[in-house]
Formats: C-alpha cells, structure tokens, sequence
C-alpha cells in the first residue's frame, strides 16, 4: 500500500473513532429530551445540572470531528457542509441554542424564564440527535449533487460541487435516513438513562424511574438498530475499482463479508450494548451499563464508518451522478498535509487523558437539584 493509501484510511480511521466518540457523548442530548418528562421542578433541575456540567464534552466533540474531516478530507467538507447547508445549518443551530440556554436560563434578570430556555435544550435534545444521524445516513443512501472539478477554472462560477436545489432538505424527507436519525435520538435517550443510573445513585427514586427508561428507550432503540441495519445490508451503493465506478447491490453487507473483523467487532458491539443495557435495567444493584452500552455503541459506529469508507466504497455516494461520488481516495488532503496532521494526531492521547480528568473530577460532587449553575 502506498504512503498516501495508508494515510488516508489511517485517517478514515481516526474519523470514525471521533463519530463513535460523538454518539456515546449524545446522551447529553438524550438527557436534555427528557426534561419535561419529569414529576416536578426539582427532578428537572437534577437532570440539567447532571447533564450541564458534561455538555461541553459533546459541543467540543462535535468541533473537532467537523474539524478533522474538513482538515483530512475538505472536498467532503466543501460537497456536504456547503451544499447541503438547510441540513447542517440546522444542526448548527440546535446546538448554538443549547450553549446559550445552559449560561443564560439562571441567570438573574432573565425575562424569558427558565421554561423558554428549556425549551431551547428540548430542540437541541431532539434535533440535535435526529438531524446528526440523517447527516450521517447520507453516508450510506446518498446526496443530490454533481461534482465538476474543471469548474474551478471557471473565473464566473469556479464551484467545484452542485448541490439540489433543495440544499440538504431533501436528505431530512427521507424515510431511509430519518431511520438512522431516531435510532441516534433513542440511543442518546438510552445512554442518557444509563448515566443517570450512574450519577443520579443517590436518589433511589429517581434512579428507578431512570432503570424504567433503560428498557422502554432500549428496546425501541434495538428494534430502530435492527431494522436500519437490514435496510443498510440489502441497500445498494458505489465503488470504485482502477478508477472505474461501479453500482455494487448489498455492498455493505459484502465489505463485511470481506472485512471479517469489522463483523467480529460489531458483533462484539452489539452484545455489550444489550448487556449494559438489560443489566442496568433489571439489576437494582448495577450501576455500570453506560459503560458497557457506551464501548458497544462506539464499535458499532466505528464499524459502520469503516464499511461506509474502506474497501474503495464511496462514503457519500452521489444519487444523480454515481461518478461523482466521494470516496477517500478522491477527496482527501495532499500526502504533505495528511502527514503533517498524522505528526500532530499523535497528541490525541494526552488529550483523551485530560478528558478523562476533567470528566473525573466532575463526578467528585453528586448532583443536586440544590446546587445553583454548577455547570
């Protein structure tokens, strides 16, 4: 394999292991749809300060895989992020209202009252979850655009990439894609049930109501995952072998095939996931299932970026014009600038051990519904 090949799926990689870290982060999100789900003021105030003081983990998160992509792959960034904008602008926006909401919904003076600023961390929890998981679903049923690199030679309109007239509402119209956003949106609800089991262990009445959550939003999210994941085998999807495009049927189910090891780990996935997910419900004694679901739910995602990009499959295949569809290959960084970037990605674990501090020394105090902004 060629230096440039290597670094490419080395970044493909670090890729997917940013997305599997940004969904195990979303229970924030999952956390923030069940606020008016709660039998009073204090109950919601617990949850808001046990989410509150993590939902800067998930904004950073966020940042960073947005950051590494337009930096590792910027023909994806420039394709997705500026043609399919309705898309990516409202995902912007429901987080953009949960940052403000966490600094402002307390504060004294506010004269919109802390219900409107609620609201505000509702819309994040639910649209922030569902719209992050259709932006991903495009990865594996496709977007409305064309791509002509001539164009930039073009001094009245040097736009490499076209996107539809609809600039990415036509991706949130679709059923295939709305699947993979509410089994995102359950899976945060999921996790976020698990946390509260974890953070909340204090409270005994609230951590039952919490273990109900478990295995209600468990079980749906189980069935969401299993029937995206039939969708996701028999769908069909592009390739490129010596630079010819071809439209291979099951691609996805045949690069699992052919990567044995990526089945071995999501299958692995899977049966943590559930593990962590019965156990946490049914076991009044076990408080560790955000851990167990988290690692399985993580595989999972890592494995459905790999089969999405590897094994020369287009991981934005273009529904209008299959030529014109992105794979790693063709839409990466110069072997300069994918080397340099390699050089400085060797920091990554001093930055997952500072994360790992900072998450440590939040949990050094319980939440209470008592404690004024500790967020």
């Amino acid at each position: 394999m060629e230096t440039l090949e290597m670094l490419q799926a080395y970044w493909w990689l670090l890729i997917a292991v940013l997305g599997a870290a940004l969904v195990f982060l979303l229970f924030v999100q999952g956390g923030q749809s069940m606020l008016f789900c709660v039998r009073d003021n204090d109950e919601r105030q617990l949850i808001i300060n046990s989410v509150g003081s993590k939902w800067e983990l998930t904004f950073t998160t966020l940042v960073v895989f947005g950051g590494a992509f337009f930096a590792s792959f910027p023909l994806f960034y420039s394709t997705s992020f500026g043609g399919a904008y309705w898309l990516w602008m409202l995902i912007l926006l429901s987080f953009v209202v949960q940052a403000f909401s966490y600094e402002f919904r307390r504060k004294r003076g506010n004269i919109y009252g802390r219900t409107t600023y609620d609201c505000f961390l509702l819309f994040n929890g639910f649209f922030g979850c569902v719209l992050l998981g259709v932006a991903v679903a495009t990865f594996f049923f496709g977007g409305d655009f064309t791509i002509s690199k001539a164009n930039i030679l073009n001094p009245a309109s040097p736009v490499i990439s076209q996107w539809a007239p609809t600039h990415g509402l036509e991706a949130i119209a679709g059923w295939k894609n709305l699947l993979l956003g509410f089994t995102v949106f359950f899976i945060a609800r999921t996790m976020a049930s698990l946390y509260f089991v974890k953070d909340m262990e204090g409270n005994a009445e609230v951590v039952a109501r919490m273990r109900r959550r478990v295995l209600v939003n468990g079980l749906v999210f189980v069935v969401l995952f299993v029937a995206f994941m039939v969708v996701l085998m028999m769908a069909p999807g592009v390739r490129f072998v010596e630079g010819r495009c071809e439209i291979v049927e099951n691609i996805y189910f045949h690069n699992l095939c052919s990567m044995w090891w990526l089945a071995v780990l999501l299958l692995a996935g899977v049966v943590s996931a559930v593990y962590g997910v019965l156990r946490g419900a049914l076991d009044k004694k076990w408080n560790c299932g955000i851990w167990y679901a988290g690692a399985g739910v993580g595989l999972a995602v890592l494995v459905l970026f790999c089969i999405a990009g590897y094994n020369g499959t287009a991981y934005l295949p273009s529904v209008s014009d299959p030529a014109s569809s992105l794979t790693i290959a063709n839409s990466s960084s110069s072997e300069f600038t994918l080397t340099v970037m390699s050089w400085v990605s060797l920091l990554l674990p001093f930055v997952i051990a500072y994360i790992s501090y900072v998450w440590t020394k939040m949990r050094n105090k319980p939440s209470n519904p008592a404690d004024d902004h500790q967020y």
